[in-house]
């Protein structure tokens, strides 16, 4: 019950502020603020967050726009070059890690890389780096993006968000739930079928773009009740993460792990500037694009702000495949370096 008061008084006063996506978010805070006030543990079933992350990948399928998509042939070249060099410096900043005794480069450069939280703390352990400095430091990196986001939408961008933005809400009919229900059920299945990173993302996502092709499901939206229902699946599980022993864990190394984030989230903020100037895109959808992690949030925010969602979403995905297909070969190479 305290829990459900915070996430609904959090949600609540975010959307009175008018920040993007105020039930994302309030989750968020709302679980954080539990975990780490609370005696009790209250944990949400993993399953409850693959559902959420399939409500965002439909959410975003549903407003691919092909034309935009075409449209960024051009840009293919920068937005590589940006995202190669943007994980380099990442991994770079991220040796400052190991000024702290035994922090091997291979555990540095993973809990520090710019993106794929989750897939690089599973193949942490695998690959030879400390799971757990892995895993803190990058949800670390995740929580302060998630909790910066709003205010940099909303007061350095001054974007408006929800009716104000022109994104209107979606009527519930019958025909927006089947679809939901559908991509979800098929794209989570599809995900892991295809081995994709982030599967319920992607998956979900694929199968609401192949889905919206069919004539029943043409010109279909998400309602907007299923889109709040994901966001705070999301929220909770990101926000209760975080407890007062996960954050004792990396004890003192936790003043330069924030060092490396506010380096890495500056890094990032910074070709992202550099991707506008080059690509002709506005300054607040080079700036979700180049985020480095948070992907849910980051899509849901641009939505939300009725960006260009089809751009974000394309530099997102590059960068996060190139982070996940990179990450063996880094991982064997360090490691043989070191004996």
């Amino acid at each position: 019950m305290l829990l459900g008061a915070l996430v609904a008084g959090v949600s609540a006063l975010l959307g009175a502020l008018g920040l993007p996506s105020p039930v994302l978010f309030g989750g968020l805070l709302g679980g954080l603020a539990f975990a780490l006030g609370s005696s009790r543990s209250v944990s949400v079933p993993s399953w409850t967050f693959t559902i959420g992350q399939g409500i965002i990948g439909v959410t975003v399928g549903a407003s691919v726009d092909f034309d935009t998509l075409a449209d960024l042939g051009g840009d293919w070249p920068a937005v590589l070059v940006i995202s190669v060099v943007t994980l380099v410096l990442s991994v770079v900043a991220g040796q400052l890690l190991r000024l702290h005794r035994g922090v091997t480069p291979v555990t540095a450069s993973f809990a520090s890389v710019a993106g794929g939280a989750s897939g690089m703390a599973a193949v942490a352990n695998d690959l030879g780096a400390d799971d757990r400095v892995v895993t803190v430091i990058q949800y670390l990196r995740v929580l302060v993006i998630l909790l910066a986001m709003p205010a940099a939408v909303s007061w350095i961008f001054d974007a408006e968000t929800g009716d104000a933005a022109g994104v209107t809400a979606p009527v519930t009919t019958w025909t927006g739930v089947a679809y939901a229900a559908l991509a979800v059920g098929l794209g989570i299945g599809l995900g892991r079928l295809l081995r994709l990173p982030s599967p319920a993302v992607l998956g979900a996502l694929l199968a609401s773009v192949a889905l919206a092709t069919l004539p029943v499901f043409d010109d279909v939206k998400v309602p907007v009740w299923i889109q709040g229902l994901g966001f705070l699946l999301i929220g909770l599980q990101v926000g209760l993460r975080f407890t007062l022993e996960s954050l004792k864990a990396i004890g003192r190394m936790l003043p330069t792990a924030l060092l490396v984030i506010a380096l890495i989230i500056g890094i990032c903020a910074a070709f992202g500037l550099l991707l506008a100037e080059l690509t002709g895109v506005s300054e607040l959808d080079a700036y979700l694009a180049t985020t480095p992690g948070g992907l849910y949030a980051v899509l849901a925010t641009s939505a939300d702000t009725g960006g260009n969602v089809t751009f974000v979403t394309a530099v997102q995905l590059i960068r996060l495949l190139l982070v996940l297909l990179a990450a063996p070969l880094l991982g064997r190479w360090l490691t043989s370096r070191g004996r």
